[in-house]
């Protein structure tokens, strides 16, 4: 099927459908095609994950070294940040803790396939155009925000990936057509739709509706009642005509996605942090850097901040930096002074999770820095920390969504505003403050206003109680099944 001449029943212009096969072209002049090649699987355990999440690895191999089953769950992903990776393991934690053994397919790891190259090339602009919006306030205002909120929201562009999408199918040519199959970003989907796979779950990550995450043929879940009304209608997805709406089966609520160590804890988690509060005890802060360092300013002042309740034990920080050692040799440059109070916690994932776990209910004080190599180990070491913490700071991304109180820092592009818009709905998360002053008063007003914590606890509680935190069971259940039980 032709999927980037009509879209959900929408037809594409012949200059848009022209200038996707365009695009296509110049990737296939850039970086080859391989559509005759065949690939074959194999796999491990994936490393920090594979025990934990029972999580294993696919990887190409020279001849077929896996064998799936009816317990066989195949999640399709990239990395492009953390945001995707995150998402693919809470969908591996839940997939787990229902009796499925989730297999890792990275698109982006395949290095030497056509599929792997052109989502690098891709990937390399995103965090580059990440970076310059942080610096540059003209080049955000008038190019990155309008096209992360506007630019990648159009039909026009969904037409360009979904023909795009087709030079990645070589590498699924090992995967049972039927297996059960949930894509944590939309080229795995795409791809996975045009090679023909038919179980195919797309677990839309943002609250902003955008064409950029369009699959036709797949499952489209989302995590909020506003996502699903707007991608239902297609809303805004073409500036000059009203497009017609997708059909009742191609999209789904499901709540939030989240792993299944963080929802089955929500209780105690959450009467650790009120207990804490209550008592006056150090609050304790989670500070997620993202990779390109893009709000070094934002950081650099929360910390300068809250040095001297640290230095009084009144509050405790743990920064994770991810697999990007750079970023915290740059925050060590701005801040020497707050080095007499730093612990280094890095390339040692068993030590990190030890030190997560006997945190929750043990002391902790000063400051905790985490950096891993491995992504896998960078990535996750956030979640193991969320348990242990009472306040997260982060930009409304993915964590925009975990049930934990969330300090919500400026955005990397227009498309996360509505991840804040969510948190702060839900109760469980500030509004989006926008420059370092007011997070920094935020940050102070949380500091020295226990309360505050406890009613986001509390609204966390009520969540659960209301299924927002289970989308990611749902989500395996509509790709083992088609339907949520």
């Amino acid at each position: 099927m032709e999927r980037s001449k009509v879209i959900f029943g929408n037809q594409m212009s012949d200059s848009a459908y022209r200038k996707a096969v365009k695009g296509k072209e110049k990737f296939i002049k850039k970086y080859g095609s391989d559509m005759d090649r065949v690939y074959h699987l194999t796999a491990a355990p994936a490393p920090a994950i594979g025990e934990p999440l029972g999580v294993r690895e696919l990887k190409i191999s020279g001849k077929t070294g896996v064998t799936f089953n009816d317990k066989s769950l195949v999640i399709g992903n990239i990395r492009m940040g953390f945001g995707h990776y995150r998402i693919s393991m809470a969908i591996a934690s839940a997939a787990r803790s229902m009796g499925y053994d989730p297999y890792w397919f990275d698109l982006c790891s395949f290095g030497d396939t056509t599929c792997g190259k052109v989502i690098a090339g891709q990937n390399q602009l995103y965090s580059l155009g990440s970076r310059i919006s942080q610096k540059s306030v003209l080049f955000n205002k008038l190019f990155w925000e309008p096209l992360n909120s506007e630019g990648f929201r159009q039909l026009t562009y969904n037409c360009s990936d979904q023909k795009t999408a087709e030079l990645m199918t070589p590498v699924f040519r090992d995967l049972p057509k039927d297996i059960p199959y949930v894509a944590t970003h939309v080229w795995p989907s795409q791809a996975a739709i045009h090679a023909g796979l038919t179980h195919v779950v797309n677990a839309v990550p943002d609250n902003w509706p955008m064409a950029l995450h369009l699959s036709e043929g797949a499952v489209h879940t989302v995590q909020t009642p506003s996502a699903y009304l707007g991608y239902r209608a297609l809303r805004g997805m073409d500036k000059h005509r009203i497009l017609k709406p997708m059909p009742e089966d191609s999209v789904v609520y499901t709540g939030h996605y989240i792993d299944h160590e963080l929802v089955s804890n929500i209780e105690y988690d959450c009467a650790k942090r009120i207990e804490r509060a209550q008592k006056g005890k150090a609050v304790r802060w989670l500070m997620s850097v993202g990779g390109a360092g893009a709000q070094k300013e934002i950081f650099v002042s929360m910390i300068r901040r809250m040095l001297p309740y640290i230095k009084k034990a009144k509050a405790a920080l743990f920064i994770n930096v991810g697999d990007h050692k750079n970023v915290w040799e740059q925050l060590k440059t701005e801040m020497p002074h707050m080095m007499p109070y730093v612990t280094e916690h890095f390339n040692d994932f068993t030590e990190t999770s030890e030190f997560a776990g006997q945190a929750i209910d043990g002391e902790v004080f000063g400051i905790h820095a985490f950096c891993h190599e491995d992504i896998f180990a960078a990535v996750y070491s956030t979640n193991l920390l969320m348990r242990c913490s009472d306040v997260l700071i982060t930009k409304p991304s993915e964590l925009a969504f975990y049930p934990i109180p969330k300090l919500m820092i400026k955005r990397v592009g227009g498309h996360e505003a509505w991840g804040a818009v969510r948190a702060a709905e839900v109760g469980d998360g500030t509004y989006e403050c926008s420059t370092p002053a007011e997070t920094c008063g935020m940050m102070k007003l949380i500091q020295h206003n226990g309360d505050i914590i406890e009613k986001m606890c509390e609204n966390i509680i009520t969540a659960k109680k209301a299924g927002i935190y289970d989308g990611a069971y749902k989500v395996v259940e509509l790709a083992v099944s088609g339907k949520i039980i």
